[in-house]
């Protein structure tokens, strides 16, 4: 059992992972936390949506590769680094661009305050973005 770092969008996680040459496998205890999914007799379970586990899980836990396939999300794995993270699934980035609406989040100014995105809601926004290289 190794400690791995579970990022789930752009929250970090850390979870106790079974590190195997075929993959890497997650405790329900700790798919549930981290990711709100709940292994159940009739499969993994997140509210009313249920999904067939039999492929998912064995003896060691939920294999994290699986699980991102089956949920439709791209999975970056560094085992090395002990690092997984798990990105938006295409449908749902697909829904939230039908939105226009810009996810949340939180960047300072160029004296150090703060400025969270919701703080501007039904106001218009400039947003300047570059990098240096």
């Amino acid at each position: 059992m190794a400690t791995f770092t579970l990022i789930d969008e752009t929250r970090a996680e850390t979870v106790d992972a079974t590190v195997r040459p075929d993959g890497v496998r997650l405790s329900p205890a700790d798919v549930e936390r981290t990711l709100g999914w709940t292994l159940k007799p009739e499969g993994l379970c997140r509210g009313p949506v249920c999904m067939p586990a039999r492929d998912l899980v064995d003896v060691d836990g939920v294999d994290l590769e699986r699980l991102a396939a089956t949920l439709g999300r791209p999975l970056a794995l560094d085992v090395d680094a002990r690092a997984a993270a798990l990105g938006v699934s295409a449908a749902d980035r697909s829904a939230q661009l039908g939105t226009l609406d810009a996810p949340d989040f939180t960047l300072p100014d160029v004296h150090g305050m703060p400025h969270t995105l919701s703080q501007y809601r039904g106001r218009k926004v400039f947003l300047l973005a570059y990098a240096s290289w």
